[in-house]
Protein backbone atom coordinates (compact mmCIF):
# COMPACT_ATOMS: atom_id res chain seq x y z
CA UNK A 1 0.00 0.00 0.00
CA UNK A 2 1.21 3.35 -0.63
CA UNK A 3 0.95 5.90 2.21
CA UNK A 4 1.21 9.83 1.95
CA UNK A 5 2.59 12.11 4.54
CA UNK A 6 1.95 15.67 4.06
CA UNK A 7 4.04 18.45 5.76
CA UNK A 8 2.26 21.71 6.50
CA UNK A 9 2.48 23.98 2.99
CA UNK A 10 5.32 25.97 3.24
CA UNK A 11 4.26 28.77 0.88
CA UNK A 12 7.03 30.58 -1.15
CA UNK A 13 6.67 33.19 -3.34
CA UNK A 14 7.86 32.63 -7.04
CA UNK A 15 9.54 34.94 -9.12
CA UNK A 16 7.81 34.81 -11.41
CA UNK A 17 4.11 35.21 -10.14
CA UNK A 18 3.45 36.41 -6.73
CA UNK A 19 0.32 35.54 -7.10
CA UNK A 20 -1.13 33.21 -4.31
CA UNK A 21 -2.54 31.10 -7.29
CA UNK A 22 0.82 30.32 -8.46
CA UNK A 23 2.39 30.38 -5.19
CA UNK A 24 4.64 27.31 -4.13
CA UNK A 25 3.85 24.87 -1.65
CA UNK A 26 5.69 21.44 -1.05
CA UNK A 27 4.47 17.80 0.55
CA UNK A 28 5.71 14.21 1.11
CA UNK A 29 5.03 11.58 -0.77
CA UNK A 30 5.84 8.64 1.13
CA UNK A 31 6.54 4.83 -0.25
CA UNK A 32 7.42 1.47 1.05
CA UNK A 33 11.21 0.38 1.08
CA UNK A 34 11.99 3.67 1.75
CA UNK A 35 11.14 6.06 -0.56
CA UNK A 36 9.91 9.73 0.54
CA UNK A 37 9.44 12.45 -2.34
CA UNK A 38 9.29 15.82 -1.84
CA UNK A 39 7.06 17.54 -4.85
CA UNK A 40 6.21 21.13 -5.12
CA UNK A 41 2.95 22.06 -6.19
CA UNK A 42 1.34 25.29 -7.48
CA UNK A 43 -2.21 25.98 -8.87
CA UNK A 44 -5.43 24.15 -9.05
CA UNK A 45 -7.21 22.44 -12.31
CA UNK A 46 -6.41 19.76 -14.01
CA UNK A 47 -3.13 18.00 -13.03
CA UNK A 48 -0.10 18.56 -15.00
CA UNK A 49 3.40 16.58 -13.32
CA UNK A 50 6.72 17.70 -14.71
CA UNK A 51 9.57 14.86 -14.68
CA UNK A 52 13.12 16.75 -14.97
CA UNK A 53 16.18 15.76 -17.43
CA UNK A 54 18.92 13.23 -16.91
CA UNK A 55 20.91 13.79 -13.62
CA UNK A 56 18.64 16.90 -12.49
CA UNK A 57 16.04 18.53 -10.35
CA UNK A 58 13.08 19.71 -9.88
CA UNK A 59 14.18 23.25 -10.07
CA UNK A 60 14.63 22.89 -13.94
CA UNK A 61 10.92 23.17 -13.98
CA UNK A 62 10.70 26.21 -12.62
CA UNK A 63 10.59 28.61 -15.44
CA UNK A 64 7.33 26.64 -17.11
CA UNK A 65 5.60 25.62 -14.18
CA UNK A 66 4.44 29.13 -12.55
CA UNK A 67 3.22 29.96 -16.13
CA UNK A 68 1.48 26.70 -16.41
CA UNK A 69 -0.21 27.46 -13.33
CA UNK A 70 -1.50 30.51 -13.78
CA UNK A 71 -3.10 28.93 -16.68
CA UNK A 72 -5.42 26.52 -14.65
CA UNK A 73 -3.37 23.74 -13.74
CA UNK A 74 -2.21 21.77 -10.50
CA UNK A 75 1.30 22.03 -11.61
CA UNK A 76 3.75 19.40 -9.77
CA UNK A 77 7.01 18.61 -10.11
CA UNK A 78 8.23 15.83 -8.11
CA UNK A 79 12.02 15.55 -6.85
CA UNK A 80 13.52 12.63 -8.16
CA UNK A 81 14.39 9.74 -5.53
CA UNK A 82 17.98 10.71 -4.44
CA UNK A 83 18.33 14.35 -5.20
CA UNK A 84 17.19 17.46 -2.49
CA UNK A 85 15.15 16.54 0.05
CA UNK A 86 13.59 13.10 -1.93
CA UNK A 87 15.31 9.86 -0.43
CA UNK A 88 15.32 6.30 -1.72
CA UNK A 89 17.41 3.41 -3.12
CA UNK A 90 18.84 4.00 -6.10
CA UNK A 91 21.08 0.28 -6.51
CA UNK A 92 19.82 -2.23 -9.22
CA UNK A 93 16.80 0.10 -10.39
CA UNK A 94 14.93 0.17 -13.61
CA UNK A 95 12.40 2.92 -15.35
CA UNK A 96 10.13 0.87 -13.68
CA UNK A 97 10.65 1.67 -10.54
CA UNK A 98 11.28 5.66 -11.48
CA UNK A 99 7.52 5.65 -13.22
CA UNK A 100 5.93 3.68 -9.66
CA UNK A 101 7.42 6.90 -7.88
CA UNK A 102 5.42 9.25 -10.06
CA UNK A 103 2.25 6.94 -10.03
CA UNK A 104 2.44 7.23 -6.30
CA UNK A 105 2.71 11.38 -6.57
CA UNK A 106 -0.72 11.17 -8.94
CA UNK A 107 -2.33 8.47 -6.95
CA UNK A 108 -1.63 10.82 -4.15
CA UNK A 109 -3.81 13.53 -5.43
CA UNK A 110 -6.99 11.88 -5.79
CA UNK A 111 -7.59 14.20 -8.99
CA UNK A 112 -7.97 11.26 -11.63
CA UNK A 113 -5.30 10.79 -14.62
CA UNK A 114 -2.91 13.30 -15.06
CA UNK A 115 -0.99 14.97 -17.70
CA UNK A 116 2.54 13.89 -17.70
CA UNK A 117 4.99 16.05 -19.18
CA UNK A 118 8.86 14.57 -19.29
CA UNK A 119 12.03 16.09 -20.31
CA UNK A 120 14.77 14.35 -22.01
CA UNK A 121 15.24 10.94 -19.71
CA UNK A 122 12.27 12.05 -18.22
CA UNK A 123 10.42 11.19 -21.52
CA UNK A 124 11.76 7.47 -20.79
CA UNK A 125 9.90 7.71 -17.04
CA UNK A 126 6.41 9.22 -18.57
CA UNK A 127 6.68 6.75 -21.54
CA UNK A 128 7.19 4.36 -19.01
CA UNK A 129 4.65 5.15 -16.49
CA UNK A 130 2.00 5.52 -19.16
CA UNK A 131 2.87 1.43 -20.42
CA UNK A 132 2.72 0.26 -16.44
CA UNK A 133 -0.30 2.63 -15.82
CA UNK A 134 -2.13 3.94 -18.43
CA UNK A 135 -4.93 4.45 -15.95
CA UNK A 136 -2.98 7.38 -14.57
CA UNK A 137 -1.99 9.42 -17.85
CA UNK A 138 -4.48 11.58 -19.67
CA UNK A 139 -1.88 12.41 -21.97
CA UNK A 140 1.79 12.79 -22.53
CA UNK A 141 4.12 15.98 -23.22
CA UNK A 142 7.41 14.78 -24.63
CA UNK A 143 10.16 17.85 -24.64
CA UNK A 144 13.24 16.96 -26.69
CA UNK A 145 12.79 13.20 -25.92
CA UNK A 146 14.86 11.01 -27.31
CA UNK A 147 12.46 7.55 -28.93
CA UNK A 148 14.53 5.15 -27.99
CA UNK A 149 14.61 3.82 -31.69
CA UNK A 150 15.79 4.78 -34.83
CA UNK A 151 14.09 5.27 -38.68
CA UNK A 152 13.44 2.10 -40.45
CA UNK A 153 17.03 1.49 -42.49
CA UNK A 154 18.84 3.69 -40.23
CA UNK A 155 22.13 2.42 -38.88
CA UNK A 156 23.84 2.76 -35.89
CA UNK A 157 22.18 3.68 -32.07
CA UNK A 158 19.74 6.34 -31.18
CA UNK A 159 22.39 8.21 -29.26
CA UNK A 160 26.17 7.28 -29.92
CA UNK A 161 28.68 5.96 -26.95
CA UNK A 162 30.65 8.97 -27.81
CA UNK A 163 27.25 11.27 -27.12
CA UNK A 164 26.58 9.44 -23.92
CA UNK A 165 30.47 10.32 -22.51
CA UNK A 166 29.98 14.30 -23.75
CA UNK A 167 26.67 14.01 -21.19
CA UNK A 168 28.41 12.27 -18.76
CA UNK A 169 30.96 14.85 -18.97
CA UNK A 170 28.95 17.87 -18.35
CA UNK A 171 27.19 15.91 -14.95
CA UNK A 172 30.55 15.37 -13.39
CA UNK A 173 31.38 18.27 -10.89
CA UNK A 174 34.79 17.08 -10.77
CA UNK A 175 35.89 18.04 -13.77
CA UNK A 176 36.78 21.41 -15.09
CA UNK A 177 34.86 23.82 -15.88
CA UNK A 178 35.35 24.68 -18.56
CA UNK A 179 35.54 21.23 -20.03
CA UNK A 180 32.10 21.34 -18.72
CA UNK A 181 31.26 23.82 -20.72
CA UNK A 182 32.28 23.25 -23.80
CA UNK A 183 30.93 20.05 -23.42
CA UNK A 184 27.27 21.55 -22.43
CA UNK A 185 27.50 23.40 -25.58
CA UNK A 186 28.13 20.62 -27.82
CA UNK A 187 25.61 18.42 -26.40
CA UNK A 188 22.94 20.16 -24.63
CA UNK A 189 22.65 23.87 -26.37
CA UNK A 190 21.61 25.44 -29.83
CA UNK A 191 24.50 27.93 -31.52
CA UNK A 192 25.12 31.63 -29.17
CA UNK A 193 22.79 30.27 -26.40
CA UNK A 194 24.45 30.21 -23.02
CA UNK A 195 25.18 27.06 -22.00
CA UNK A 196 26.87 28.29 -18.57
CA UNK A 197 23.54 28.17 -17.09
CA UNK A 198 23.56 24.49 -16.76
CA UNK A 199 26.69 24.20 -14.83
CA UNK A 200 24.98 23.75 -11.38
CA UNK A 201 22.14 22.09 -10.76
CA UNK A 202 23.75 18.90 -11.97
CA UNK A 203 23.83 15.41 -9.20
CA UNK A 204 26.26 13.54 -10.47
CA UNK A 205 25.39 9.95 -8.73
CA UNK A 206 21.71 10.57 -9.82
CA UNK A 207 23.10 10.41 -13.83
CA UNK A 208 24.49 7.52 -13.20
CA UNK A 209 22.06 5.91 -11.65
CA UNK A 210 19.36 6.92 -13.91
CA UNK A 211 21.61 5.74 -17.10
CA UNK A 212 22.05 2.34 -15.36
CA UNK A 213 18.29 2.17 -15.19
CA UNK A 214 17.91 2.70 -18.59
CA UNK A 215 20.26 0.51 -20.03
CA UNK A 216 18.02 -2.32 -17.51
CA UNK A 217 15.18 -1.51 -19.10
CA UNK A 218 14.10 -2.99 -22.86
CA UNK A 219 13.50 0.03 -25.42
CA UNK A 220 10.05 -2.45 -25.69
CA UNK A 221 9.09 -1.89 -22.16
CA UNK A 222 8.15 1.92 -22.81
CA UNK A 223 7.99 2.80 -26.14
CA UNK A 224 4.69 2.78 -26.76
CA UNK A 225 3.70 4.93 -24.02
CA UNK A 226 0.33 2.96 -23.50
CA UNK A 227 -1.86 4.39 -25.46
CA UNK A 228 -2.04 8.45 -24.74
CA UNK A 229 -1.96 10.67 -26.98
CA UNK A 230 1.53 12.66 -27.08
CA UNK A 231 2.98 15.42 -27.90
CA UNK A 232 6.56 15.48 -29.09
CA UNK A 233 8.26 17.95 -28.83
CA UNK A 234 11.66 18.63 -30.60
CA UNK A 235 14.68 21.08 -30.69
CA UNK A 236 15.67 22.27 -33.80
CA UNK A 237 19.50 21.89 -32.54
CA UNK A 238 19.18 18.62 -30.91
CA UNK A 239 22.17 16.86 -31.41
CA UNK A 240 21.07 13.70 -28.91
CA UNK A 241 17.20 13.48 -29.96
CA UNK A 242 18.26 14.88 -33.49
CA UNK A 243 15.58 15.94 -36.17
CA UNK A 244 16.39 13.41 -38.18
CA UNK A 245 14.63 10.85 -35.58
CA UNK A 246 11.87 13.69 -34.47
CA UNK A 247 8.78 11.28 -36.68
CA UNK A 248 10.18 7.53 -35.30
CA UNK A 249 7.36 7.83 -32.48
CA UNK A 250 5.00 9.29 -35.48
CA UNK A 251 5.96 6.46 -37.86
CA UNK A 252 5.31 3.79 -35.23
CA UNK A 253 2.44 4.86 -33.45
CA UNK A 254 0.66 7.33 -36.09
CA UNK A 255 -2.24 9.65 -34.92
CA UNK A 256 -1.75 9.28 -31.51
CA UNK A 257 1.75 11.82 -31.85
CA UNK A 258 1.33 15.43 -32.74
CA UNK A 259 5.28 16.22 -33.66
CA UNK A 260 6.05 20.07 -33.15
CA UNK A 261 9.46 21.68 -33.15
CA UNK A 262 11.14 24.63 -31.33
CA UNK A 263 13.44 26.60 -33.13
CA UNK A 264 16.61 28.33 -31.83
CA UNK A 265 17.17 25.21 -28.83
CA UNK A 266 18.85 22.03 -28.41
CA UNK A 267 18.50 19.35 -26.04
CA UNK A 268 18.60 21.75 -22.79
CA UNK A 269 15.42 23.27 -24.15
CA UNK A 270 13.75 24.40 -21.17
CA UNK A 271 16.62 27.27 -20.16
CA UNK A 272 16.57 28.34 -23.69
CA UNK A 273 13.30 28.89 -25.11
CA UNK A 274 11.20 28.18 -22.26
CA UNK A 275 7.95 30.48 -23.82
CA UNK A 276 7.89 29.02 -26.84
CA UNK A 277 7.51 25.77 -24.74
CA UNK A 278 4.70 27.09 -22.53
CA UNK A 279 2.91 28.40 -25.51
CA UNK A 280 3.27 24.90 -27.31
CA UNK A 281 2.27 22.95 -24.23
CA UNK A 282 -0.55 24.97 -23.42
CA UNK A 283 -1.78 25.00 -27.30
CA UNK A 284 -1.71 21.34 -27.21
CA UNK A 285 -3.41 21.02 -23.44
CA UNK A 286 -6.12 23.33 -24.20
CA UNK A 287 -7.33 20.31 -26.86
CA UNK A 288 -6.98 17.54 -24.29
CA UNK A 289 -8.46 19.20 -20.87
CA UNK A 290 -11.61 18.80 -18.94
CA UNK A 291 -14.48 21.34 -19.98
Amino acid sequence: MESVVQQSRMERETKADKSDACATSSFFVERENGVCLEVYAQGQGDLLVLLPSLGRGAIDMEDISTPLAASGYRVLRPEPRGNGRSVGPLEDKTLHDWAEDIAAVVESQHAGPAFILGHAHGNWIARTLASDRPDLVRALLLLAGSAGKVPEGFEGLPISHETRAVIERCGDTSLPTDVRLRSLQEVFFAPGNDASVWLTGWNTRLLTMQTLAQKRTPVDDFFAGGVAPILNLQAQYDVIAPQRFARVLSDRLGERVTNVTIPNAAHALLPEQPEAVVAAVLDYLSKHRSR
